[in-house]
C-alpha cells in the first residue's frame, strides 16, 4: 500500500509526486467503497477527528465529516461562531483544550494564512488544512486533479487553465502546484486586477483573453468570484454583468471551439457570473464528479495520515 511522506497535509507545497499518487491510489479504493451498499470501513475506528472551522463552510465541512464517518471515526465538530474564540481565547488554547479530550487528528479551516502551519508546530497530532485564508486548499486541488486523471488518464502535457478570481482564491495556488507536480501545463486567466503579479513566478502562463485561453486548454477550471473577500471601495471590475460578458464561461464561447474542454468548478457557483448555467449543467462539466471524488480523496488523506500516527516527522 502506498504511503504518505508527511505527518500533516498543510498544503501542496512540499509534497512529493509520490504523495499525490498515494492519495489517488487510496481514493480509487475508497470510491469503490462509497459506491457499494455498505459504505463504511473500520479504518479509523477508535480514532477521534476534530473538525475546527474558524470560517464558515458547508461543502468542505460536510465532505470531511462524511469521509470521517465512512472510515468509522468518531467526529467532533467545532464552530468558532459559538466558541470561546469569540471571548478572546487563543487558537493554541482552543486546540489544546480540544486535544485534552484525546482527539487524534485535526481538520482545520481558518481565515488567516499559515494558521495550520502554526498549529502543527504547537500540537502533536496530524493537521489537515481545509483552507487557510487566500493561501492554500490542498484537498480541493487533490480532488480536482484526481477527477482529471479519471477522465484524461495521465496529466503529463495536458493543458489546464484556471479562470476567474485568482487573487482571492486558496484553490488556485494549490491547483497550480498540484498540476505542475503531475506534469500538466498551467495557465491562469482573468482580469489584470484579479491575478497577482507573482503568479508568473510559479511557472504558469498568464492570460487575459478568455477565448484564446479556452482554445488553448484541455481543461477549464472556473473559480468563483469571491465578492466577500474583495472588501474594497475600488471594484476589481465594473459590474457582475460586465464580468460575465468579458470573462464568463458561456456556451456561446464553447461553441466556437474546435474541441470541448472539460469544465470544473470547486463551488459554490455564481451562475451567470463566472459560469453560465447551461455550461455548469452541460455534458462537458464534471462538477458533480468533483463533489463525489471529494469524499473519496478526503478519506484517502485521513487514512494515510492516520497511518503516520506515532511516527516521526519527515
Amino acid at each position: 500500500m502506498a504511503e504518505f511522506s508527511s505527518r500533516h497535509l498543510l498544503g501542496i507545497r512540499g509534497l512529493k509526486r509520490s504523495d499525490i499518487e498515494a492519495v489517488f491510489q487510496n481514493a480509487r479504493e475508497f470510491k469503490a467503497v462509497i459506491n457499494r451498499p455498505i459504505k463504511k470501513v473500520p479504518s479509523l475506528r477508535d480514532l477521534t477527528v476534530a473538525n475546527l472551522f474558524f470560517e464558515n463552510s458547508t461543502r468542505t465541512r460536510l465532505s470531511f465529516e462524511l469521509a470521517e464517518k465512512r472510515l468509522s471515526a468518531d467526529v467532533v465538530n467545532f464552530s468558532a461562531a459559538s466558541s470561546s474564540v469569540k471571548k478572546g481565547e487563543t487558537l493554541a488554547d482552543t486546540v489544546n483544550n480540544i486535544l485534552a479530550m484525546k482527539v487524534d487528528m485535526v481538520v482545520m479551516r481558518h481565515p488567516h494564512p499559515g494558521a495550520p502551519h502554526y498549529l502543527a508546530e504547537k500540537i502533536g497530532v496530524p493537521i489537515i488544512n481545509a483552507g487557510d485564508g487566500t493561501h492554500e486548499h490542498p484537498t480541493q486541488a487533490l480532488l480536482d486533479s484526481f477527477t482529471l486523471t479519471e477522465k484524461l488518464g495521465s496529466l503529463e502535457g495536458k493543458k489546464v487553465c484556471i479562470f476567474g478570481d485568482i487573487r482571492h482564491s486558496r484553490v488556485a495556488l494549490s491547483n497550480v502546484l498540484c498540476l505542475k507536480l503531475l506534469g500538466a501545463e498551467v495557465m491562469v486567466c482573468g482580469p489584470v486586477t484579479l491575478i497577482p503579479k507573482h503568479f508568473d513566478s510559479l511557472g504558469v502562463q498568464v492570460g487575459h483573453d478568455v477565448d484564446k485561453a479556452l482554445a488553448w486548454c484541455d481543461v477549464a477550471n472556473v473559480l468563483r468570484i469571491q465578492l466577500e473577500r474583495q472588501g474594497t471601495e475600488v471594484p476589481y471590475f465594473p459590474s457582475l454583468e460586465e464580468y460575465h460578458a468579458g470573462f464568463g464561461i458561456t456556451q456561446a464561447r464553447l461553441d466556437k471551439l474546435s474541441h470541448r474542454p472539460l469544465i470544473l468548478h470547486p463551488g459554490p457557483m455564481n451562475r451567470g457570473v463566472e459560469i453560465a448555467s447551461d455550461v455548469a449543467d452541460g455534458g462537458d462539466a464534471v462538477i458533480l464528479d468533483q463533489v463525489e471524488n471529494g469524499v473519496a480523496v478526503r478519506m484517502a488523506v485521513l487514512y494515510l495520515l492516520a497511518g503516520r500516527l506515532g511516527g516521526s516527522e519527515d
